[in-house]
């Protein structure tokens, strides 16, 4: 990885991506810096000014949930932010509208990641509710707070493009992070490409295994993304290792030779394909 070019840093028409949060959100300006990083013009959009009208989702490129624990998770992991959204024609039309523009991408990270599933972004539109993959309590009954490791497979996701393979370290922060899926015939299809994120063990094995799997996804399932990839949705946090500093350990030798961090690209990849879409 390289740093972003100091050309796309300096653009005037750098494309828009709105940070949405919600009360009780908690990583908005990490997630806007790693965006900013990136060559984006972040902007900080709470859902009340979606659901009050003083602002548009028209103009944005990206739209990123970021994480926390919305309404304090009193309802379950991101329930009550989906149904400030779902429940509310108007918001939800415009959510809609965003979704299927060919030219925007989105991303979920934690409570956001959360917040996809329940919303039916990711893997695919047109599951029934009960149905739905969705994320729910780790299988330790508790909070979960380490560096993880994770692998990135080959996927449609377009902020993983060219990352496939790699095997990293990543925060995650989560109290119900382990994927569900009510019907086998999903998660069948959903595990065969648009689950492109997994959580590996030291010799970089796809793991169930506790403390390796923080929550005991099947598969090690950490993340889903839609078909066409243009929405991802993941548990771990990209934005709190987007510098190398950040990171909770590296190898000696990725440290002497790191230009930049490995999870800057993921970001730089959504730039650069707004840029071909443009």
């Amino acid at each position: 990885p390289e740093p972003t070019p100091a050309s796309a840093l300096a653009r005037k028409d750098k494309p828009k991506v709105a940070v949405i949060r919600e009360e009780g959100s908690n990583g908005d300006r990490e997630m806007a810096s790693a965006f900013a990083l990136a060559g984006f013009e972040p902007w900080d959009v709470m859902m009340t000014d979606l659901l009050e009208g003083r602002a548009t989702l028209d103009g944005f490129r990206g739209m990123v949930f970021v994480g926390g624990f919305s309404y304090a998770d009193v309802l379950d992991s991101a329930k009550g932010w989906a149904a400030s959204i779902r429940f509310n024609k108007k918001v939800w039309e415009q959510f809609e509208r965003f979704y299927h523009r060919p030219d925007t991408f989105s991303l979920g990270v934690c409570n956001g990641c959360q917040l996809m599933a329940l919303l039916g972004w990711v893997p695919w539109r047109g599951i029934a509710d009960e149905l739905q993959p969705r994320f729910i309590h780790n299988r330790s009954g508790r909070f979960e707070s380490r560096f993880s490791t994770v692998k990135v497979l080959k996927s449609p996701a377009i902020m993983f493009q060219g990352m496939e393979n790699s095997a990293l370290g990543i925060w995650v922060a989560h109290g119900e992070g382990m994927a569900y899926f009510p019907e086998k015939d999903i998660y069948n299809e959903a595990e065969f490409g648009l689950a492109p994120l997994r959580y590996v063990d030291d010799n970089g094995a796809i793991t169930e295994d506790y403390p390796f799997n923080p929550n005991g996804s099947p598969a090690g399932i950490a993340g889903l993304c839609s078909p066409d990839g243009r929405h991802l949705a993941m548990m771990p946090h990209p934005e709190r290792v987007v510098l190398p500093w950040q990171w909770g350990w590296m190898p000696e030798q990725m440290k002497r030779t790191l230009a930049a961090s490995p999870w800057l690209r993921m970001f730089q990849n959504a730039r650069e394909w707004c840029e071909r879409e443009n």
